[in-house]
């Protein structure tokens, strides 16, 4: 492969990265900042990240994994420069889901009741039960890929999300 071929691969990768994986990056940081503008802007340097280390990206376990682990990386890195936007000890929470090109869903009685107990369910939660939380069921990793993202033990993973699950389960009604 010519060098010219093998840097239009790697732009035709990042561009792929972006279509499959945008909106889980997206939701994913909207989880964590709680706000739109934030969560678009760290969406598009999670990819400008990328795209810079396209050359030397090895493929190591899952794009999606890769790129959320960036994305957790820039929140932390955010939140440590004191931005008030982001931090890591807010208990605030959003339902994050991917955009889609149809219309939103209906703001009816039942879904905001519903997202109200999710709120208040997960101001309650740690810091890192969250972040498991999100990964887990937005970005749909596995624990390996989880912890992996957040450096950290796999039984330490499952130990927030079970501890994280729990408490939900104790708050939120059936």
């Amino acid at each position: 492969m010519t060098t010219a071929e093998s840097i239009e691969s790697e732009a035709d990768r990042v561009s792929n990265w972006f279509d499959q994986y945008g909106g889980v990056v997206r939701g994913y940081l909207r989880g964590l900042v709680r706000r739109d503008d934030v969560a678009e802007d760290l969406t598009q340097d999670v990819f400008r990240r990328a795209w810079q280390a396209r050359g030397n990206y090895q493929e190591q376990g899952t794009p999606r994994a890769y790129l959320l682990r960036i994305a957790d990386r820039l929140v932390i890195d955010r939140a440590r420069k004191k931005r008030p936007e982001v931090s890591l000890d807010d208990t605030g929470w959003v339902v994050a889901e991917p955009q889609d090109a149809g219309p939103a869903p209906s703001s009816g009685l039942m879904q905001n009741e519903a997202r109200r107990q999710l709120d208040t369910a997960m101001k309650l939660l740690t810091t890192a039960q969250r972040r498991v939380l999100l990964l887990r069921f937005y970005g749909d990793m596995s624990f390996a890929e989880i912890a992996e993202t957040l450096e950290c033990p796999l039984s330490t993973a499952l130990s927030h999300c079970r501890r994280g699950l729990l408490a939900l389960r104790e708050i939120i009604p059936e």
